[in-house]
């Protein structure tokens, strides 16, 4: 469905000019400051910083006064609506999630996909098309571990890419492997990135530190995943520890809100449920300041559908939203070569998917002022922005 109802933003006031700090700038307004969302923006970069579990280490300090660390950042100061205007056509923007071209309920055509999928298997179809098209050469993508904790992939297959649709709900350092990757031969790279994983690599696409490395210009495409928060490894670790007994786990879900639960299912087929009581404080503070549900700064953004049949159906559909015309042409290229499935849309469901991110911002910007104790105060974002100042 070609998305109509758009709220076109027009006459942004110019923000001030970000401040660009090196290392020691970046260990104190973001690591320090427990902002740290682990996207690996920061890392492979130098050798300086290193990504372990599910947090970056510093390894040896680094007296660079403006570095690209710093700069590439997503929860360093960071002008969102210069990035909306500059990647994204104005029309296109909506107040509450983004860029807005098209919106679609997909899922992948075989069913082989979609069994091996956390959902409709949108994304994995999606990865996989445009390495077998070459319109990538590369694709850095998750693949879940037996415990739990998302294991990096780079794949130039495109039958690999189908097999890598499983969620974890840990953070991972994607952009570190994007940075390893882009400093190879290899001319073109799709990634697929939470939020602040496709937030840090629409900052590199400004090329705010000026130097000689051009490696974000081999990004081609960025599939970006909805995101409500991530969870913490050692503490849920310790919560699943309590009760799987050391099983490998062959996957997680997170149904729709009214069920309260976190579902946790082991190679052996069993299904264990946990209380989102239980499971909050697992969630990594960091993500309490994160105001993108959607993954706003991507290509296309998919997440798992809300039918009217309810979730065992709607978990084997996606809701997708197409930001570019690099997506809207992947999506076209999808339904010409018959790989995915499109249903029709029931009514209402694009306005509750904006309506659930603008909530996210709002929780977003009462925390942002919180931790800083001050009103006008939004820590990484900017003031200037009409939509936080409203908020």
């Amino acid at each position: 469905m070609r998305h109509k109802d758009k709220i076109i933003n027009r006459g942004y006031p110019m923000a001030e000019k970000a401040t660009i700090k090196g290392q020691a700038g970046l260990k104190s307004d973001v690591i320090n400051s427990h902002l740290c969302t682990d996207c690996g923006a920061c890392v492979n970069l130098c050798p300086y910083q290193a990504s372990y579990k599910d947090r970056v280490a510093v390894l040896f300090d680094c007296d660079i006064a403006e570095g690209r660390c710093y700069a590439f950042c997503p929860r360093t100061k960071v002008d969102l609506a210069s990035l909306r205007t500059d990647l994204y056509d104005e029309t296109d923007l909506t107040t509450e999630a983004g860029a807005i071209r098209a919106f679609f309920i997909t899922r992948a055509t075989d069913g082989k996909v979609r069994e091996r999928a956390q959902h409709g298997g949108t994304v994995s179809t999606l990865m996989s098309l445009a390495l077998k098209e070459g319109l990538i050469e590369a694709a850095v993508m998750n693949r879940a571990n037996g415990n739990g904790l998302p294991g990096l992939v780079t794949t130039l297959d495109s039958h690999q890419a189908m097999s890598l649709g499983k969620s974890s709900f840990y953070t991972s350092p994607t952009v570190s492997q994007f940075n390893r990757i882009a400093a190879t031969d290899v001319k073109s790279i799709g990634v697929v990135a939470l939020p602040c994983q496709a937030l840090a690599l629409a900052k590199m696409k400004q090329k705010p530190v000026s130097n000689k490395d051009n490696s974000i210009d081999k990004l081609r495409l960025v599939i970006g995943l909805f995101c409500g928060w991530a969870f913490s490894f050692d503490e849920l670790d310790r919560l699943l520890s309590s009760r799987v007994n050391g099983g490998r786990i062959a996957g997680m879900d997170i149904p729709p809100s009214k069920f309260h639960t976190l579902e946790v299912y082991t190679a052996g087929g069993e299904k264990i449920e946990f209380s989102l009581d239980e499971v909050n404080r697992c969630v990594r503070g960091n993500c309490h300041y994160c105001f993108d549900m959607t993954a706003e700064f991507s290509d296309i953004s998919v997440g798992s559908a809300r039918l009217p049949e309810g979730w065992e159906t709607a978990k084997k559909w996606n809701q997708v939203i197409v930001r570019t015309v690099a997506g809207e042409k992947l999506m076209e290229l999808a339904r010409q070569k018959g790989v995915l499935e499109f249903r029709d849309i029931p009514e209402g469901n694009l306005e509750r998917l904006k309506a659930a991110s603008m909530g996210k911002k709002k929780t977003a910007v009462k925390n942002l002022r919180l931790l800083s104790g001050e009103k006008d105060n939004l820590l990484y974002l900017s003031g200037n922005d009409p939509l936080f100042s409203l908020l």
